[in-house]
C-alpha cells in the first residue's frame, strides 16, 4: 500500500466529520450566513500568507530538482489563484486590520513548528491543505444542481481540474519521499498528515462559530 493511501485511511474518519460540519453543509446548499463565510475568507487569507512561506521553505530543502520546482510552482501559482479568489470576496480589505482567530492561530503555529522537521514530514504536514480541499471541493461541486449558490466561485475553484492535478502531484511527491525514507519518518509523516487534517476541521469549525482571539 502506498504511503498516501495509508495516510488517507488514517485520516478518513476526520474527513468524514469535515463533510458533516455545519459550515461545509451550509456552504454546499448555499445557506451559509455571509458573515460566517467572510470570516472564513479573511482567516484563510491570513493562513495562506503563512502557508506560502511554508511551501517555499520546503522547496528549498527538497533534494530532487523536480520536487523543488513543483513546490515553488505550488507557492507561486496555486497561492496566487487562492489570493485572487479571496480578493473577489474581500474587495481590497486590509488584512493588517484583521486579527487571527483561534483556528488560524493554531494551524499556522503548528505549521511553523514543522518547519525544521525532516522535510518528508514537513511535506506531509502541508498535504491536507491540498487533498482535503480537493475532496471537499469535488464533493460539493458534484452536488450542485444549479448556478444560484452564492459561493459558486469558491466551489468552482476547489472542484477545478487544475487544482486536482496539483493535488495529485503533491501526493505523488509525498509518496516518493515516503518510499525513500526510514520507517520511523514514514510514521511521522502519517502522524503529521492526520494532525493537519484535524487542523482543517478546526479551521472551519472556528469560522462557523466566529471565534475571536481572547488576547
Amino acid at each position: 500500500m502506498s504511503w498516501s493511501q495509508e495516510a488517507w485511511d488514517a485520516a478518513h474518519p476526520i474527513y468524514n466529520s469535515i463533510l458533516h460540519q455545519p459550515f461545509i453543509k451550509e456552504l454546499s446548499d448555499g445557506t451559509l450566513a455571509r458573515e460566517r463565510f467572510l470570516f472564513y475568507i479573511r482567516q484563510d487569507s491570513l493562513y495562506i500568507a503563512e502557508y506560502f512561506r511554508m511551501l517555499a521553505h520546503i522547496a528549498s530543502r527538497l533534494e530532487r530538482n523536480d520536487h523543488a520546482a513543483a513546490f515553488i510552482a505550488f507557492a507561486a501559482d496555486g497561492v496566487a489563484v487562492e489570493k485572487s479568489l479571496h480578493e473577489s470576496y474581500l474587495h481590497n480589505t486590509r488584512l493588517d486590520t484583521i486579527g487571527m482567530g483561534p483556528g488560524c492561530q493554531l494551524y499556522t503555529s503548528w505549521l511553523k513548528s514543522h518547519s525544521f522537521a525532516p522535510v518528508e514530514v514537513a511535506a506531509a504536514a502541508v498535504l491536507p491543505c491540498f487533498w482535503v480541499y480537493k475532496e471537499v471541493g469535488e464533493t460539493i461541486f458534484r452536488s450542485q444542481k444549479d448556478h444560484s449558490n452564492p459561493y459558486k466561485a469558491w466551489i468552482d475553484c476547489y472542484g477545478d481540474s487544475t487544482f486536482e492535478a496539483s493535488t495529485r502531484l503533491a501526493i505523488a511527491i509525498c509518496d516518493d519521499l515516503a518510499d525513500n525514507t526510514t520507517p520511523a519518518i514514514r510514521r511521522a509523516m502519517t502522524d503529521a498528515f492526520v494532525e493537519a487534517t484535524k487542523m482543517e476541521w478546526r479551521f472551519w469549525d472556528s469560522a462557523y462559530n466566529l471565534e475571536k482571539s481572547s488576547i
